[in-house]
This record gives structure tokens, sequence and C-alpha cells, in this order.
């Protein structure tokens, strides 16, 4: 091999390099407005976030002459004031315990007739079975507001009113492949089994993001707890947070403290299960 095709091969492995640098370098051009547009409504939502931390740790006279990025330059001025006056307001500790006796057995049980519920429609055959699916899916629109007396009602009716079970049933009533399950059924497998051994450790990342959704919408709900509850010392952390603030307006710093305590918990629970969302459900499950 002479020496002029040695340096013809490098100047090609030369070529063929700068033109995948380009390549990449162009691809990477090609998405950066997506990647812009990305980091901007992150940064719509975060940024609210950072200042109301931020207020949460400060003074009401600070508040009120500067803005909560101010803080983030000596004097900081940071102190615990806030969440030592939420903390000490009556029943805020027994609130918090409430909400946590609300929402995990409320969650428990929407997860429970949502996962069940969904296997019957998907995979068991039963008379009326369209007609059943068709009532659900047009509940779906009827307002909530329109539901709140006739279920109150009939909770008083009943003695459940003012109860945490009351709020457990308002709240709770506020694909799989196909081959797996012939195959189970042909071994013997009842819908049980069926149910408890294959549907549900197969939709564990689905079942983990309606469990996200689910919690956090009955942690932070007012409205269910503030009717079905009403004055009972049952009354979750959400309904106290509303009397923090007088009817003049008084009192308007610590809401940022108790909106801090509010969400550190669902905050904990994201991230516990956040690891569920990018796991892919019949990943291997079924070959060929």
């Amino acid at each position: 091999m002479s020496g002029v095709q040695v340096e013809t091969r490098r100047e090609t492995a030369r070529a063929g390099t700068a033109v995948s640098v380009l390549d990449r370098w162009g691809h990477q051009l090609q998405r950066l407005p997506l990647h812009l547009v990305i980091i901007i409504f992150i940064a719509i939502w975060i940024v609210p976030t950072i200042g109301l931390i931020v207020n949460s740790f400060r003074n009401v006279q600070d508040m009120s002459n500067a803005g909560w990025w101010s803080a983030l330059f000596p004097p900081h001025g940071f102190s615990f004031d806030s969440y030592n006056q939420v903390l000490q307001t009556e029943n805020v500790a027994t609130s918090i315990f409430n909400s946590v006796l609300i929402t995990v057995p409320a969650t428990v049980i929407q997860l429970a007739i949502a996962t069940m519920g969904a296997y019957a429609f998907a995979w068991m055959k039963f008379p009326g079975k369209d007609i059943f699916f068709i009532v659900i899916v047009g509940l779906m629109v009827v307002p909530i507001q329109m539901t709140l007396i006739p279920v109150l009602q009939l909770f008083h009716t009943f003695g459940l009113a003012g109860t945490f079970i009351a709020v457990w049933l308002a709240h709770s009533g506020y694909g799989l492949p196909r081959e797996i399950f012939e195959s189970a059924e042909m071994d013997g497998a009842g819908h049980a089994v069926r149910f408890l051994r294959i549907a549900v450790p197969m939709t564990i990342p689905a079942i983990a993001s309606l469990t996200i959704f689910v919690f956090l919408g009955v942690w932070n709900d007012l409205l269910v707890s503030l009717t079905f509850l009403g004055s009972s010392p049952n009354r979750p952390f959400t309904v106290v947070i509303t009397q923090l603030v007088t009817s003049l307006g008084g009192g308007w710093q610590f809401l940022t403290a108790a909106a801090v305590l509010q969400m550190s918990l669902p905050l904990a629970v994201f991230i516990f299960l956040q690891r569920y969302f990018v796991r892919g459900i019949t990943s291997g499950s079924v070959k060929g």
C-alpha cells in the first residue's frame, strides 16, 4: 500500500468524523427550541414554589418591604416564626394526623375499586357489561356539587356524618396482552388468581401513577372534607388552614408556612413513586 493511499484513507476518516460531529450538533440544534420551551414551563412552575418556600421563612415586614428574591442575598433574615405559629395553632397536629387517616384509606379504597373494576370490564363477561360501563362513564360528567347535599343527607340518615367513613366513601364515589390470561385460564387459574398474580404485578407502573393522582386529590381536598366533616374534630389540615386567616385577611403570612407543610407529604410520595413511571408494563411478558 502506497503512502498516497494511506494519506487518502486518513483524510477520508477525518472527513467522516467531521460530518458525524456536524450531524450531532445539527440534531442538538433542531431540538433546542423544544428544550427552551420545556425550560420555560419548568420555570413557570418552579419559581413561584421557590418564592413560597423562601417567604415561609420570612416575617411579614420583610415580605411587605421587598420581594422574596431579596432574601437570597445577605442579610437573609430567615426565621421559623411562621412555622412555630402554625404548629402551635390549636388542633393543627391533630388535623395533620387526621389528613393521613383520611387520605391513606381513601386512596387504598379507590385503587382497589378502580383496579378490580378495570379488570372486570376488560376480561370478564357478565350480563349488562356494556350498559354498566356506559352508566359509569356517563356519571363522570355529573358535577360533584350536585351530589353533595343528597349524599350528606344519606350519611345523616345512617349516622355517618362527621366521621372518617363518610369521607372515605365520598372520595371513593367520586390494556394487557390477552395471551397471558388465556394461558392462565387453561392452567385452571380463576379470576382472583389472574387478577392478583398477573394483572396487578404487570400494571404496577399504572397503579403507581394512579396512586399519586388519587393521593394528591384526597390530600388537597377541601370541599368534600368541609361538607361531610364540618366542625367535627376529625377535620383535616386543609380545613384548619382556612382558620389561620381572619375574616379581615389578618394572618395571611402564616399561609406560606402552612402551604409548605401541606405539600411536604405529597412531594415525598411523588419522589418515592416516580421511578415507576419509566417502567414498561408488558415488557418481556409475552414471547414471540
